[in-house]
């Protein structure tokens, strides 16, 4: 897939250089995870048709499923109205998108009080897939 230039100079990066992205599931709508992306890595992104993220807090480009297997497949990318947040529909491959063993990044619900509650099932041992 080309590189198109004219989304490269749309999105607006903050000033640390990243871009809000959210993964969402192609086939369910499910929200699986937000991350962020720099130039490079949108650039790579649309260029192998895998997502590749920023890891803040590796500071290093993070390329999603690399040590899990569980790689994001890009199906459609999006561009919000003000060009601070991307879209990407994606084919989750593997039973997970979190790195704690989770489907969904999303997979504890606030409930009107303010408590959480984890209503999201594990599908991997992280400490198996990661190491401790």
């Amino acid at each position: 897939m080309p590189v198109p230039n004219d989304l490269l100079d749309a999105v607006q990066f903050d000033d640390d250089g990243l871009v809000a992205t959210i993964a969402q599931d192609h086939d369910t709508g499910d929200v699986l995870m937000m991350a962020y992306m720099t130039a490079e890595t949108l650039k790579e992104t649309l260029e192998t048709g895998r997502m590749v993220y920023w890891s803040r807090s590796r500071q290093a480009v993070w390329r999603k499923g690399e040590t899990s297997g569980n790689v994001q497949r890009v199906q459609a990318a999006h561009l919000d109205c003000d060009g601070d947040v991307l879209l990407f529909q994606v084919e989750q491959v593997g039973d997970a998108a979190c790195h704690t063993g989770h489907r969904s990044c999303f997979y504890r619900r606030v409930e009107r009080d303010g408590s959480l509650v984890h209503d999201g099932t594990k599908v991997f041992d992280p400490d198996e897939v990661y190491g401790a």
